[in-house]
């Protein structure tokens, strides 16, 4: 059966309206049903967004369970001895860890906020559909599931096979939403980098208060 590519459940996002959008780095998520091919889609845009110019992080949701450490390691003993966050650093790369026991759901504002010390170009989102920030939705008719645009208003574009979606349900999608072939990379990739660069100017050009 397919399923969300998060956990199902309702996310109180009230307090955060708007405000992940407005931070000073573009952020965009990813959304869409599990098997629709977001991480492939990822992958494949990266490195061509690293071309033009937009270097991108990526914040993922996973499931409850994930470790990327290992039990018997130094970071894997420390951690387990309450250090909050380990930090494991070379000169290659460095990961953070830190535990959220009791914490239901990833803190999108607060991931966002790490991420954005290191200054990236752009931040893309994969999961957490059900946050208020922008969204590129991906969609494959073969899941049988309704677009996201049609009620979700935080949605900018929907890439899908468009021969296979019935015209009426593209003729309720709201104008401002893009409609792009889900198969076409290269026109998804300049939409995500005009997308990006107009979410920048907006920036630049915002009034200080």
């Amino acid at each position: 059966m397919n399923g969300p590519d998060d956990v199902n459940v309702e996310i109180d996002a009230s307090s955060d309206e708007g405000t992940l959008a407005a931070g000073a780095i573009p952020l965009l998520g990813i959304a869409a049903w599990s098997g629709t091919g977001k991480t492939t889609l990822l992958e494949a845009l990266l490195p061509r967004l690293r071309e033009r110019g937009w270097p991108a992080a990526v914040i993922k949701h996973a499931h409850h369970e994930f470790d990327i450490d290992q039990p018997g390691k130094d970071s894997h003993r420390l951690r387990e001895a309450g250090a909050a966050p380990m930090v494991v650093a070379s000169g290659r790369r460095f990961a953070l860890m830190m535990e959220t026991p009791g914490q239901p759901e990833p803190d999108l504002p607060l991931l966002v906020a790490q991420v954005s010390a290191l200054n990236p170009a752009l931040i893309l989102v994969e999961g957490f559909k059900t946050w208020p920030i922008p969204k590129l939705e991906l969609h494959r008719g073969d899941h049988d599931q309704p677009l996201l645009a049609e009620h979700d208003s935080w949605v900018e574009a929907v890439a899908c096979k468009l021969e296979e979606v019935p015209a009426e349900t593209l003729a309720r999608l709201p104008a401002k939403v893009a409609r792009l072939e889900l198969d076409d990379l290269e026109s998804i990739l300049d939409w995500v980098v005009a997308w990006a660069a107009r979410q920048r100017l907006g920036r630049i050009r915002k009034p200080l208060l």
